[in-house]
């Protein structure tokens, strides 16, 4: 299990839809791993949080970062870029969740090095499942790195 004792995983939501981080938020409460969920929701912010820069300064490090693609001010695509091309970052896992299930969104996040591509359903079980899904594979069977350091 990825959970250290006493530790909970952080995770980063980076999401603009207030319905899904609601969403998101109780199928994590409900899950079977202690978990923080910090949410961010648009490109800009997400960088700011990860850099620590600004009010996020004493941003805690995600273990995991659930990534929309279609936000405000710097969209996924352009965050994804910027975190796989930083060195203190890009060993963090990405995962895509998103409404686009264009080829080209796929293939263009999976050459950034995204770790997973997810479309959200529009049903609101299915969606919670499907975080369900990703806490379950996340955290519970896959080991994360726990620091930026090696």
């Amino acid at each position: 299990m990825t959970e250290q004792i006493g530790k909970p995983i952080e995770i980063l939501l980076i999401e603009d839809n207030p319905g899904d981080v609601r969403l998101t938020q109780e199928a994590l409460k409900e899950g079977k791993v202690r978990n923080v969920l910090s949410v961010v929701q648009d490109g800009v912010e997400a960088i700011a949080f990860l850099k620590r820069q600004g009010s996020y300064a004493r941003a805690r490090r995600p273990d995991l970062i659930v990534l929309d693609l279609n936000l405000p001010r710097k969209d996924g695509r352009e965050v994804l870029a910027e975190i796989k091309e930083d060195q203190d970052l890009r060993r963090i896992p990405v995962v895509i969740l998103t409404t686009s299930s264009a080829e080209q969104d796929i293939v263009r996040t999976y050459n950034l090095h995204a770790n997973c591509y997810i479309i959200k359903p529009l049903d609101m079980d299915q969606f919670i499942n499907v975080v369900k899904s990703i806490e379950d594979f996340w955290l519970t069977v896959v080991k994360l790195p726990r620091d930026g350091n090696a």
